[in-house]
């Protein structure tokens, strides 16, 4: 809150807030009251939903609890009903509650009740809408996760955003979350890539089976400018030099593009460490000992199919060489011996194959699928441009890339875009839309309204307003009915974080600061907030100025949580 000099234009008042979460504890307490004088003999829900009544008239908010409990207790669940309504219209902040139709519990607040929530969001700040919803939980989160032999591609870039958002909707939610990356530097495409740079090295086109665009030529010159000699060595020695540096110099380019987007993650974890520690031995060690490896052909396999696999999968060739699902074993392994608790990784939904027989090895290590691993899949990204789908990268060649995106259109606006949409849709994202300053861009939508609140708090600072404090603030003034909107929407944030959370739905976010920026310019269109010419501050005035602060503290929290800029001056 910016609070600005001068006399202080408002008295103490009510200091009870009433939030979503603090509602439906309420509701578990007073059931558990219920209980314990023998009003009702039923077990305390662990939790009480309550909802926003889609009408209105009906009251703040709505429980359905009675009607869940009435079975239990063997009583009408009007009943049941009654009972938790006369305890609740006993409570700090409750004004009127009211039992309806078969059994629902229709709950309003007094008056300055809601209003206080527009205090609390401006006085927890950066804290407010983060929860412990999810304590307790050690999540590794793996995601993009591209092969260092080209830059990330469009695909890599929705998880990218959508991951990174969905790391920080898990911590906001109180679990313990460790971002990695793991990047394949070892095995046949790692070979085509070291081939594809000694090409272009020597001006020849690329191999049949290897990698193309314009990168590649920049990067073969920068191990000839690193390595003058290196063309002139043995062929097989200088693949190996071409290899190595390649590879150092493609995942430092993919990192700093990453960085760029503002996605850093806490482990990049090297495939070639799994193979060289011995990792790949020890975990085909673990899951012979547990009987679920054979051989057969001439190569060694894990007995995938007793796990729903739909065949089994080689662990190591007829030539001896491993296969990759040997080292998802390992790797998968060496996240469990890290302490993680549950493995969550997303992918493109070109491997929703991979599903099944992910899902069997962790059984086949002894871990539940259900309990330890995760695995998201997302559909594709089509980049739209007057009404044109783009199909090529200037440097990639083949592919749209990270760096495509970020320089048509931001990052904010590609960030933003990009977590908008649920992972399991595919997304035509239009160039055009996203690149304009405009209502009809969502992600200008919303910084505009974080950015009118900037201007209209900065605006009550020349003017001399004194803002109060916590204590201080008249919050029974907020009483319109675009006020009430408002605190209501501001209300539900912590909820919106956490189902977001829990859901693995960063595009709830999205939506929600959408919707709260549209009530916002509602409630500023029919509330006036600044005195005009010689007016003087009123309590109102004040109270608005908190509800406007507080609209801006839950707009720059949602953005943070989508890793989105939250600009004062647009």
């Amino acid at each position: 809150m910016c609070n600005v000099a001068g006399k202080s234009l408002v008295p103490a008042t009510y200091d009870h807030q009433v939030t979503p979460e603090q509602l439906s504890a309420l509701v578990r307490a007073v059931v558990g009251g219920a209980v314990e004088r023998g009003a009702l003999s039923v077990d305390v829900p662990a939790d009480v939903v309550v909802e926003r009544p889609r009408n209105p008239e009906h009251g703040d908010y709505a429980t359905t609890v009675a009607l869940k409990l009435a079975k239990q207790a063997g009583r009408p669940p009007r009943e049941v009903a009654e009972v938790l309504a006369a305890d609740l219209r006993e409570q700090p902040g409750i004004a009127r509650v009211d039992v309806a139709g078969p059994g629902f519990l229709n709950i309003t607040f007094a008056q300055g009740a809601l209003g206080r929530i527009a205090v609390d969001a401006v006085t927890a700040g950066e804290a407010y809408g983060r929860t412990d919803a999810l304590a307790g939980q050690r999540v590794n989160l793996e995601f993009v996760s591209a092969n260092p032999t080209g830059p990330v591609h469009i695909g890599g870039t929705r998880w990218a955003a959508v991951g990174d958002a969905l790391g920080r909707l898990l911590t906001a939610s109180g679990a313990d979350v460790s971002r990695e990356y793991y990047f394949n530097d070892a095995g046949s495409q790692i070979d085509r890539f070291a081939r594809s740079l000694v090409a272009a090295a020597h001006g020849r086109p690329a191999p049949e089976d290897g990698y193309a665009g314009d990168y590649i030529g920049e990067i073969a010159g920068q191990v000839v400018a690193a390595e003058p000699g290196v063309t002139e060595l043995p062929a097989a020695e200088e693949q190996e030099r071409f290899r190595v540096r390649g590879v150092e110099l493609m995942f430092a380019e993919i990192k700093a593009s990453l960085a760029e987007f503002g996605v850093v993650f806490d482990t990049y974890f090297s495939e070639a460490t799994l193979h060289a520690s011995g990792a790949l031995e020890k975990v085909i060690g673990t899951l012979r000992e547990r009987g679920h490896v054979y051989e057969a052909d001439g190569a060694t396999w894990l007995r995938t199919t007793e796990f729903g696999d739909d065949k089994d999968r080689p662990l190591v060739k007829s030539d001896g060489d491993y296969t990759y699902f040997a080292a998802d074993c390992a790797y998968y392994q060496d996240k469990r011996d890290r302490g993680f608790d549950r493995v969550v990784i997303m992918l493109g939904a070109d491997h929703a194959g991979y599903v099944g027989r992910y899902k069997a090895l962790v059984a086949a290590l002894g871990d539940d699928p259900a309990q330890n691993l995760e695995i998201l899949l997302g559909q594709l990204v089509n980049l739209v441009r007057d009404g044109q789908p783009l199909r090529m990268s200037k440097r990639a060649g083949t592919v749209i890339t990270l760096a495509d995106l970020v320089e048509a259109v931001g990052a904010d606006a590609a960030r933003y875009a990009l977590a908008r949409a649920s992972v399991d849709q595919q997304i035509d994202l239009d160039l055009d839309l996203w690149s304009t300053q405009a209502s009809d861009n969502p992600v200008f939508y919303v910084q505009y309204a974080h950015a009118r609140i900037c201007s209209l708090l900065r605006g009550a600072a020349d003017l001399g307003i004194d803002l109060g404090t916590a204590d201080t603030v008249d919050a029974a003034q907020l009483a319109h009915p675009r006020e009430v909107d408002l605190l209501r929407a501001i209300a539900e944030f912590p909820r919106v974080v956490t189902a977001a959370a829990e859901l693995r739905a960063p595009h709830r976010v999205a939506r929600y600061l959408e919707e709260l920026a549209g009530t916002y310019h509602r409630f500023y269109d029919a509330c006036r907030v600044l005195p005009r010419g010689d007016e003087e501050a009123t309590a109102t005035t004040v109270a608005r100025l908190w509800l406007c602060s507080a609209t801006r503290t839950v707009l720059r929290n949602g953005l943070a949580v989508l890793g989105v800029h939250a600009p004062e001056r647009m």
